[in-house]
């Protein structure tokens, strides 16, 4: 069975390696209440343990945060402990009692309404009562910190765990070389993107693009020069997208991209800027005049009228196919078709 500490059971005095860290603060006006209270609470707790202030002033001079509790007279000088504790509850959380000569039921409940943690007549043998009053409060406040911690590593595993489950669904979702889409997260938004535009009636283009002699240049050059060029396809596709846009790796050197809103004529203006700026990016990769070209296929809602998604993107396979088939480095739509 689990060792339990002295400030974790209420009903535990605290020992003498408790009491070196524990600090506590005197607030009282009446100079011989105020010794008394010190010396009854240092013959508990060590010499040394209490600090004394006379007034709300005094004590406010001090670091309340510093204290591990506090004890305040109702009746102050310069106002009543009740204010001294919203000056305490507006800077700390550090427990407050009220220790005071007003035995009145409703000043009690007004003082615990405000944040006190308990409340002491002065009455009788008042001052045996104090340091156990102070020790049962003590305790509440270390589990009550305790319980904070742990809650707070409780949040902070949560927001990590969260934070990793959200990077493991976008690397299942991610192409690791591209940063695009892998394909089968590509079948997942490709029917809802598909159905969001079919109820609105929108039109929306698929792209297909392939690079031309990629499987030469990977032989010649070597799989790092092809990863490469892969690499710089994905950054040029990705760069001539709206955030509406879908972009993802098909398989191999084949890239499909989705335009919901986007006629196919528009289509083709994006696919040209990808082919340009694909040109360019990779001569640099290959380091010579000449960079690599693509084909391209399209296929839109409205210019053909898929019965489904799976069709949608089928329409622009097959453009993709007479691009090649028709000398390569070229976009053709389906149907009718129509070179760029």
């Amino acid at each position: 069975m689990p060792e339990v500490s002295p400030t974790q059971d209420p009903n535990c005095r605290l020992g003498a390696s408790d009491v070196e860290r524990i600090k506590l603060l005197i607030v009282e006006d009446d100079a011989d209440q105020r010794q008394l209270i010190r010396e009854t609470l240092e013959d508990r707790f060590g010499a040394g343990t209490v600090v004394c202030a006379e007034s709300i002033t005094a004590a406010l001079q001090r670091n309340l945060s510093d204290f591990d509790l506090i004890l305040t007279d109702y009746n102050l000088p310069d106002g009543t402990g009740m204010e001294l504790l919203s000056h305490i509850r507006q800077c700390c959380k550090t427990p407050v009692i009220i220790v005071t000569g007003e035995n009145v039921g409703h000043i009690a409940t007004e003082a615990v309404r405000k944040g006190a943690t308990d409340y002491v007549v002065k009455f009788g043998d008042y001052l045996f009562t104090i340091p156990l009053v102070v020790e049962k409060n003590l305790a509440v406040a270390n589990m009550e910190r305790e319980n904070e911690q742990l809650r707070a590593n409780l949040q902070q595993k949560n927001t990590e765990l969260e934070r990793s489950l959200t990077r493991e669904k976008e690397l299942a979702a991610t192409d690791p070389l591209t940063g695009l889409y892998n394909r089968r997260h590509f079948g997942r938004v490709l029917e809802q993107l598909f159905a969001e535009c079919e109820r609105v009636d929108a039109d929306m283009s698929c792209v297909m693009i392939d690079l031309d002699g990629y499987k030469q240049l990977n032989d010649s050059c070597g799989h790092a020069v092809g990863d490469q060029l892969l690499t710089v396809a994905g950054k040029v596709i990705t760069a001539n997208l709206r955030k509406m846009d879908v972009a993802a790796r098909y398989g191999g050197d084949e890239f499909v991209v989705l335009l919901p809103h986007t006629t196919a004529p528009e289509a083709a203006r994006v696919a040209q800027r990808i082919r340009e700026d694909f040109r360019q990016g990779s001569a640099l990769v290959l380091r010579r005049n000449e960079g690599v070209t693509m084909s391209v296929g399209i296929a839109s809602r409205r210019g053909n009228s898929p019965s489904s998604a799976e069709q949608l993107v089928i329409m622009a396979d097959a453009a993709l196919y007479c691009a090649k088939a028709a000398g390569r480095d070229r976009a053709i739509t389906h149907e009718p078709l129509s070179h760029i």
